[in-house]
C-alpha cells in the first residue's frame, strides 16, 4: 500500500518545523479522505453502520469542523467558514447520552458540499501554518498546539471511521487498491503459552515539557509497583476464541457480569462482531472484504467479551486469568525494549499503516518473546481511565477526557494496524465503553498485582465541576438563597406560555430541573461536557456525588439524589445537550423561554449570540439574561466586550446599555432585578457576587 508519512513532528527545534507540520497536516487530511473512498457510492454516506452512530456524512465533515471550532474557541481565527456545518458536525462522535442522534434534527448536506467545505478548511489551516507565530518548543498554550490538536484528532478518526466502515454491510463497501490486506491467514494457529515478566517500580504519565504532542490525560504522574506476573505470549487468536464460542460461552450467563449480560440482551451476540456465520462455519470480515477465517489472526472483541473469555479459561484451567492492567502493559513495553517516537521502528510491528490494512498472524512480530506488544489490534485492559496526579484540562478541548472518567471506559493500549500519530506513542491513553468495538482484542495475565492502580472514585473529583455541584446543589451560605432556585423563582413571575424552555449555560443542571415545574419540556445546554455529564448522571442514575474543598487537600464528600431534590416527577421533561451558545444546532428552537444564566460575559462572541438568539424564540417568548458582567480577556477578546470599558471619547460603556441597544429592534425590555449568589471555594473562602437579571420579550 502507499506509505503515508505518519510519524508525529516533535515539538522541539529541529529542521524546518513549519514544513514538517504542513506535511504532517496534509498527509493526515489525505489519508482521512482516502479511507472514505471505501464507501461504494455517495448514497452510503447517508447510511448508519449501526443504530448508535450518525450516518457516515457526519464523520466525513466532523474533523474539518473540529479544526474551525477549536480555532475559533482559541481566538486564532475570528470568522467561521460555515456556521451551520460547524454546528451539525460538532458533537455526536462518542456514545454519550447527551449526544443528539435524532436524525430528524439534521439536514445533512450533499457530499460535494462537504468536500468543498473540507477544501476550504484545508486552505485556512495551511495558511495558518504559514503565518502563525511559531515559537519552539511548542507548548500547549501556543497557537500551533491547536493545529496539532486538529491533526491528531483527525488521525484518531482515520481509525474510528475505518471501524464504522468495517461495521457497514459489505455490499456498501468497495475495494481500494492502496488498501490491501495481509495474506498470511491460516487454518492452524499457534498454541498460547505464558511468559514470566519481572515486576518493577513504574512511573506512569509524562511531563508537560515532553517532546511530543499529547492529550490532557497523558500528563501528570502515577507511581506504582508491579509484582511479577505471567502474560500470554500471543494475543488471543480467532482459533483460540473459537473454543469459547463452540462451548456456548455466549450462552453461559455465569461467565458474564451484570454489564455483560445487559450487552448480550441488547445485542444478542453469539460470536465476535467481525465473524460471518455460514452454513459450514465462520468467515471473517476485514474492512473491505470477507475472507476465509484466519484462525491465526487476533480476535476482535469488546472488553466484556474479553472478560467473559478470561472467566471461561479460568474455570477450564483452574487458574485465575484476567486482562492486564495499564501498569502491566507499561511493564511489557519496558520488557520489549521498545523506543518511543521518533526512534520507534514501525517496520517490525503491524502498526502505523506500515504494512497492510488488516490484522496479521499473532506469531509474526516478536518483542523479546512476547508478540504484538504494540500493533496488530489494540489490547483491552482492566483499568478504567482516570487522570494522573497533576492532570489538568486543556481549555480548547475540555471534554476530551473527563467524560470518560466515569468508571465505564476501559483503557486500550498498544495500537492497531491502522493506528498512526499520537496513537502509536508510548504514553497514548485512549479509553472506550466496555461494550464498544474498535480494532481491539486482548491478551491475558496471571497473578495480577494487587492495589497497583487507583480505583475509579464515584465522587466527582474535577475541582471546577465539584465547585459548581456545590454551588448548584450544596448548602446555602450567609443567608443567600441558592442561585439556581432564585433565578427560576424570579423568572416565574414573567412566565405565561409554558410549552418549552431552554436553560442555556445550564452547568450541572439545577435550573433545568427547576424550570420543569413550569414547562412541559426543558432543554439544558452547556458548552462543557464536564458539566453536562453531572446533570445527565443525576437524571439517569438518580444521584450525584462530589468533593467539596475544605482546606488544602482536605475535602468533604457530598451526595444528593433526585428524590431528595424533589425532581423524580419532572426528570422526564428535561434533556441535556452539549452545545455552543454562539452557534447552536438548528433543532434548538421554538422556545417560550430562554434563560441564559451568567453566560453573556463568558462567550467568545456575545454580540453574535444576542443577534441570533431571537430566532430560537416564539413570538412573545421571553429572554432572561443574568450576569455579574465580569468581562475577562481569557473568555472574550476585549474588542468584543459589551461593557466594562471607556470608548474613544472617554465615555463609560456599561453592559446593560449595550444590551438595550442591541436587543431593542427585536425585543421589548420588561424588567431588571439584582440576584446575589455565593460560591464556596474552601471552608473559609467564598465569592459573594451580585448578578443582574434582565428580562426581554420578543416582539
Amino acid at each position: 500500500m502507499n506509505r503515508y508519512y505518519s510519524y508525529p513532528p516533535t515539538l522541539t527545534d529541529d529542521g524546518d518545523k513549519r514544513e514538517e507540520i504542513r506535511r504532517y497536516f496534509h498527509n493526515s487530511y489525505d489519508m482521512f479522505e482516502k479511507v472514505f473512498d471505501l464507501l461504494k457510492d455517495e448514497s452510503v454516506f447517508y447510511r448508519q453502520s449501526e443504530p448508535s452512530r450518525h450516518p457516515m456524512i457526519f464523520y466525513f465533515g466532523h474533523t474539518a469542523a473540529f479544526f474551525i471550532n477549536k480555532l475559533v474557541i482559541a481566538g486564532i481565527i475570528k470568522e467561521r467558514i460555515n456556521p451551520e456545518f460547524e454546528s451539525i458536525f460538532a458533537i455526536g462522535v462518542d456514545e454519550m447520552v447527551w449526544d443528539d442522534l435524532d436524525e430528524e434534527h439534521y439536514r445533512w448536506p450533499k457530499v460535494s458540499e462537504v468536500r468543498q467545505y473540507r477544501d476550504k478548511v484545508r486552505e485556512v489551516v495551511d495558511a495558518l501554518i504559514t503565518d502563525l507565530p511559531l515559537t519552539l518548543p511548542i507548548k500547549w498554550e501556543d497557537p500551533f498546539w491547536i493545529i496539532l490538536m486538529g491533526i491528531e484528532h483527525e488521525r484518531i478518526h482515520i481509525e474510528t471511521s475505518s471501524v464504522l466502515h468495517r461495521q457497514m454491510p459489505i455490499e456498501f463497501i468497495k475495494e481500494v487498491k492502496e488498501f490491501d490486506i495481509f495474506d498470511d491467514g491460516r487454518e492452524d494457529f499457534p498454541l498460547n503459552a505464558m511468559v514470566d515478566i519481572k515486576g518493577a517500580a513504574l512511573r506512569l504519565g509524562k511531563d508537560f515539557n515532553h517532546h511530543l504532542y499529547g492529550w490532557d490525560n497523558e500528563y501528570g504522574t502515577f507511581m506504582c509497583g508491579v509484582d511479577d506476573f505471567k502474560v500470554s505470549k500471543f494475543l488471543v487468536s480467532n482459533g483460540e476464541f473459537l473454543e469459547f464460542v463452540k462451548s456456548g460461552g455466549y450462552e453461559d450467563e455465569t461467565l458474564w457480569d451484570e454489564e455483560g449480560l445487559k450487552f448480550l440482551q441488547i445485542r444478542g451476540a453469539k460470536y465476535p462482531p467481525f465473524w460471518v456465520k455460514t452454513e459450514t462455519g465462520f468467515k471473517y470480515r476485514t474492512i473491505s472484504r470477507i475472507v476465509d477465517m484466519p484462525k491465526n489472526w487476533p480476535v476482535d472483541v469488546n472488553a466484556l467479551e474479553a472478560q467473559a473469555y478470561c472467566r471461561y479459561i479460568s474455570r477450564r484451567d483452574g487458574i485465575t486469568y484476567s486482562l492486564p492492567s495499564e501498569a502491566q502493559w507499561y511493564r511489557l513495553y519496558e520488557h520489549a525494549g521498545l523506543k518511543d517516537v521518533p526512534s520507534f521502528d514501525d517496520k517490525n510491528a503491524n502498526i502505523n499503516l506500515s504494512h497492510h490494512l488488516s490484522s496479521c498472524s499473532v506469531d509474526r512480530f516478536s518483542f523479546n518473546g512476547v508478540y504484538d506488544v504494540v500493533g496488530n489490534v489494540w489490547q483491552w485492559t482492566d483499568t478504567p481511565i482516570d487522570g494522573f496526579s497533576g492532570f489538568k484540562i486543556h481549555n480548547a478541548y475540555d471534554d476530551f477526557s473527563t467524560p470518560t472518567f466515569d468508571g465505564k471506559h476501559n483503557l486500550i493500549k498498544g495500537g492497531s494496524f491502522i493506528s498512526t500519530g499520537n496513537e502509536i506513542m508510548k504514553h497514548a491513553r485512549y479509553a472506550f465503553r466496555r461494550h464498544f468495538y474498535q480494532h481491539a482484542g486482548f491478551r491475558y495475565v496471571v497473578n495480577s498485582m494487587q492495589n497497583d492502580e487507583k480505583k475509579t472514585d464515584i465522587y466527582e473529583s474535577d475541582e471546577l465541576v465539584s465547585q459548581y455541584c456545590e454551588f448548584q446543589y450544596g448548602d446555602e451560605y450567609f443567608g443567600v438563597e441558592n442561585f439556581a432556585l432564585a433565578c427560576v423563582k424570579q423568572a416565574s413571575a414573567y412566565i405565561k406560555n409554558r410549552t418549552k424552555a431552554l436553560d442555556l449555560g445550564c452547568a450541572t443542571g439545577r435550573s433545568s430541573f427547576e424550570l420543569a415545574a413550569y414547562f412541559d419540556e426543558v432543554e439544558g445546554v452547556d458548552f462543557s461536557a464536564r458539566f453536562i455529564s453531572v446533570a445527565t448522571r443525576l437524571k439517569e442514575e438518580g444521584y450525584i456525588a462530589y468533593r467539596s474543598k475544605e482546606e488544602g487537600d482536605l475535602y468533604s464528600l457530598k451526595r444528593t439524589t433526585l428524590k431528595e431534590l424533589g425532581y423524580e416527577n419532572v426528570k422526564d421533561k428535561v434533556s441535556f445537550w452539549q452545545g455552543d451558545a454562539c452557534n447552536l444546532k438548528p433543532n434548538l428552537n421554538s422556545y417560550d423561554l430562554i434563560m441564559a444564566t451568567n453566560l453573556i460575559d463568558r462567550l467568545y462572541d456575545p454580540g453574535l449570540f444576542l443577534q441570533t438568539i431571537g430566532t430560537r424564540l416564539n413570538k412573545d417568548g421571553l429572554l432572561i439574561l443574568t450576569s455579574p458582567y465580569t468581562w475577562q480577556e481569557s473568555s472574550t477578546a476585549k474588542e468584543l466586550w459589551l461593557g466594562g470599558y471607556k470608548d474613544g471619547f472617554g465615555n463609560e460603556i456599561r453592559t446593560i446599555d449595550n444590551l438595550k441597544k442591541i436587543l431593542a429592534e427585536k425585543f421589548e425590555f420588561i424588567d431588571m432585578r439584582e440576584i446575589p449568589f455565593v460560591i464556596k471555594e474552601t471552608a473559609r473562602k467564598y465569592q459573594h457576587t451580585i448578578s443582574q437579571m434582565s428580562v426581554w420579550k420578543k416582539r
